[in-house]
C-alpha cells in the first residue's frame, strides 16, 4: 500500500473510532425511562412560595442531591391520594439506603380544609420524611397553572362534605433539580423505582 494511502486509511480509521466514542458516550448518558421524559419542558420549574407543613417556605433548590418527586391532591381522597403516597413509600424502601436521597412533596389541591396540622397527620400515614405544602387559594392556583395540572371542586350534601377532581400523575426531579419525568397514576411502584434509580445512578 502507497505510504499516502495508508496514511489516509489510518486517518479515517482515527476519525471514525472518535466519532464512535463520542456516539457511545451520548448514547450512555441518556437514561432510559418507564414514564415519559419531560426533559426539554419549559414548565413545572419550581414549587416555591409554599410551605410545607412545618411552615417553612420551599423551593426545589432545598433538596440539590436528592430526586424530588411532586404529587398534588388532598388528606380527604378517597383512593388516588393514599394510593400514591403509599407507592412513594414503597419505592423509598425498594431503593435501600438510597432511600434517603429520594424526597416526596405532596402539594395540597384543597388549601380550604387541608390545614399543616392536618398535612403533617398524613404524612405521617406514609412515612416522616414526606413532606406536605400549602398555599392559599390564589398561589394554589397559579401553581397548579404552572404546573398544567387540574382541579375542582365537586360539591358535596354540605358545604365541607365536598371532593376534588385533579390530576393524579408526578412529577420527578433530578438531583439538580431539574424536571425529568412524568410519572402517570397507576404505573406501579417498580417503574417509579426504576425511574429513581436512573436519575441516582446518573448523579455519580
Amino acid at each position: 500500500m502507497p505510504r499516502r494511502n495508508a496514511i489516509k486509511t489510518i486517518a479515517a480509521c482515527a476519525l471514525f473510532a472518535s466519532a464512535g466514542a463520542i456516539f457511545s458516550a451520548c448514547s450512555k448518558s441518556q437514561p432510559e425511562f418507564r414514564g415519559v421524559d419531560i426533559s426539554q419542558v419549559d414548565y413545572a420549574r419550581d414549587f416555591a412560595p409554599l410551605k410545607d407543613h412545618n411552615g417553612q417556605q420551599r423551593s426545589i433548590k432545598d433538596f440539590q442531591g436528592k430526586v424530588v418527586v411532586v404529587f398534588f391532591g388532598y388528606t380527604q381522597c378517597p383512593d388516588v391520594c393514599p394510593t400514591s403516597m403509599q407507592e412513594m413509600a414503597e419505592v423509598k424502601k425498594m431503593l435501600g439506603a438510597d432511600g434517603e436521597r429520594l424526597q416526596s412533596i405532596f402539594i395540597t389541591v384543597d388549601p380550604e380544609r387541608d390545614t399543616p396540622e392536618m398535612l403533617k397527620a398524613y404524612m405521617a400515614n406514609f412515612d416522616p420524611s414526606f413532606l406536605a405544602l400549602v398555599g392559599n387559594a390564589e398561589q394554589t392556583a397559579a401553581l397548579a397553572k404552572e404546573f398544567k395540572i387540574y382541579y375542582k371542586k365537586a360539591e358535596g350534601k354540605t358545604p365541607t362534605s365536598y371532593t376534588m377532581d385533579h390530576s393524579a400523575g408526578s412529577y420527578i426531579y433530578d438531583t439538580q433539580g431539574r424536571l425529568r419525568v412524568y410519572y402517570r397514576y397507576g404505573s406501579g411502584a417498580e417503574a417509579l423505582a426504576h425511574d429513581v434509580k436512573q436519575l441516582l445512578k446518573e448523579a455519580r
